[in-house]
């Protein structure tokens, strides 16, 4: 293996830590690089995710790119030319960048910048994603943002308190929130952000406040969330993982908040008393605890709520009904929706009908 294959190898497995789409995994291309491949990337189909420097100086507890000693690095240029290459072989769709930061980051985030640069100079026109480092300058943030599709910056958990306690150099408020709202300001509606659920800690009840005061704030096109992992080899290697399936409950509870209008009051109500999700859809779990909707006369806020039924599935209700009214699950086949997860919670009928509930 050339030294070329073996720091792509090395570095793109370092990168699989940051996500840029729920779904994703982990393909290989020949014998060397990883490739994250998700078939919901906005037509961008495979998406190498690399890291530009593979050290880190800053102290984050559960990170394993802390621990190498190997100082694997590309320079812009090796990196533009190496992606520019898989680019024009077909093999790669797009570009995820971000780092480890051995030293100084403003030096760092010249260093992608100028990437993203190099390549766009060079005739790349396709999806290119830059991630922004704590304590970046104002500068480098807009200059991120001239020349990516998208910019992103991780709060990782969801306070300065749950910070301090997984990592000892970020300022929370300085280093994450103050870059965050950078961020948003320069890249309006194309920038992400991601919590890593468990890590430090923290409740679902504490995620939720975090995740409703960053959609009020600096509106993310969304937020990706990941279950924590403890790595061998740092502090964190005796704490226990966060199970899979909660990541997966935040990411349907992030649907209900950001595309389903529910607030984060009525969110509220599928915690328990500890302030934390069951291993139940949330929207099941609010459908649950109030009465079933009339889909004839139900307004489309009140629609959305009901399991199985979506943006979609709401608008083609409306549209149909206004033509003549639903009378059974028939009717719901012909609107798109499939299941029973829709039925149960629906009943059928006029302001002058007697209203009856389909599956019992």
């Amino acid at each position: 293996m050339s030294m070329q294959e073996r720091k792509l190898t090395h570095l793109t497995a370092a990168g699989r830590f940051d996500i840029c789409s729920p779904g994703e995994c982990i393909r290989f291309l020949s014998a060397a690089p990883c490739i994250t491949y998700n078939r919901r990337a906005g037509g961008c189909g495979r998406i190498l995710k690399v890291l530009l420097h593979g050290t880190c100086s800053y102290d984050c507890a559960y990170c394993a790119i802390r621990l190498q000693r190997e100082r694997l690095s590309f320079s812009p240029e090796e990196l533009a030319a190496t992606f520019l290459g898989l680019w024009r072989e077909g093999l790669v769709g797009g570009l995820f960048l971000s780092s480890g930061i051995p030293q100084d980051v403003d030096e760092v985030m010249h260093d992608i910048v100028e990437t993203g640069e190099i390549l766009r100079q060079r005739g790349y026109d396709g999806y290119l994603h830059l991630k922004v480092l704590p304590g970046a300058a104002r500068a480098d943030i807009h200059d991120a943002a001239r020349v990516a599709n998208r910019i992103s910056i991780n709060l990782e958990t969801t306070s300065p308190d749950r910070l301090g306690s997984i990592a000892g150099v970020k300022d929370y408020r300085q280093d994450i929130l103050k870059r965050q709202a950078w961020v948003a300001e320069e890249k309006p509606g194309s920038h992400t952000t991601q919590v890593v659920v468990g890590v430090a800690d923290e409740t679902d009840r504490e995620i939720l406040a975090c995740v409703a005061d960053q959609y009020r704030r600096t509106h993310p096109a969304r937020i990706h969330f990941s279950a924590f992992r403890a790595l061998p080899g740092t502090p964190l290697a005796s704490h226990p993982d966060t199970p899979g399936w909660r990541a997966r409950r935040w990411y349907q509870a992030d649907h209900l908040l950001r595309d389903y209008g529910v607030s984060a009051d009525e969110l509220r109500a599928a915690l328990d008393e500890e302030g934390f999700f069951g291993n139940r859809d949330p929207k099941e779990v609010l459908a649950a605890s109030s009465g079933p909707v009339n889909v004839n006369l139900a307004p489309r806020r009140d629609l959305l709520r009901v399991p199985g039924i979506g943006p979609k599935g709401a608008d083609r209700i409306l549209a149909m009904r206004r033509e003549r009214p639903f009378t059974g699950p028939n009717d719901l086949k012909r609107a798109g929706l499939r299941g029973k997860a829709a039925g149960r919670c629906v009943t059928f009928g006029g302001r002058d009908t007697v209203q009856t509930r389909l599956f019992p």
